[in-house]
């Protein structure tokens, strides 16, 4: 069973890869041989993780049962140091541009005549930020300066999940609500970057979201 993350940045983001480009940037962003930027699946099956974990947090603040959701986030998700029997019965794929747009991108880079090499592609989605820390004095502190690349906001992203199995309703309700949980990704989330819009979960090219956010609404009895 096949399922699509959608997603569309609301404001500039870095989807950080842990390096950057001596001289030039500090932060870099995620980027394949062709030059387009993608979000890691570890990385955003991590953030709707995370999101699950909150759920349960307010459920259980609620007073609800959280056992059985329990189970159906580590059906979802994994567990630590899973075994075969308790590894997570989705796989994460990148959250990358669109597919169509993708290939239009790699067939023109492939052809001839086209002038535009992957930092073309790669500086046409991206720019550059930079930012500095204050001192006291609310001066500029001494070797503070540091530029990052960032996605520019209204680029649009889908990751495709595929099931090893048929999921339930209640864990696809689940997932719906880990999904419309998520409102932020990349570096300096926490600090008001990286913010998503428009996401949305799909199971053969049909969007569920609603229909299974409102199931576990209904199952979790709020």
């Amino acid at each position: 069973m096949i399922y699509t993350i959608h997603f569309r940045l609301a404001s500039d983001a870095t989807f950080g890869r842990g390096d950057g480009v001596a001289g030039i940037v500090d932060r870099e962003v995620e980027h394949d041989q062709y030059g387009l930027p993608y979000l890691r699946g570890r990385t955003l099956k991590g953030l709707l993780r995370e999101e699950a974990d909150n759920l349960l947090y307010a459920l259980s603040a609620m007073e609800k049962n959280v056992a059985a959701w329990e189970t159906v986030r580590d059906n979802l998700f994994g567990q630590g140091g899973s075994l075969a029997e308790t590894t997570a019965v989705l796989r994460w794929g990148h959250a990358q541009l669109p597919e169509g747009l993708r290939q239009a991108v790699i067939q023109s880079l492939k052809g001839q005549d086209n002038p535009l090499g992957r930092q073309e592609v790669l500086h046409s989605l991206t720019a550059l930020r930079r930012q500095t820390a204050v001192d006291p004095t609310g001066l500029p502190a001494d070797g503070s300066l540091r530029t990052m690349r960032v996605i520019l906001r209204q680029t649009p992203f889908v990751s495709v999940c595929t099931a090893n199995k048929k999921l339930e309703h209640v864990e696809e309700g689940f997932l719906a609500a880990a999904v419309l949980g998520l409102r932020r990704a990349g570096t300096g989330r926490n600090r008001g970057r990286g913010l998503l819009a428009d996401t949305d979960l799909c199971k053969e090219s049909q969007s569920i979201l609603q229909d299974a956010y409102n199931h576990f609404v209904q199952e979790a009895g709020l």
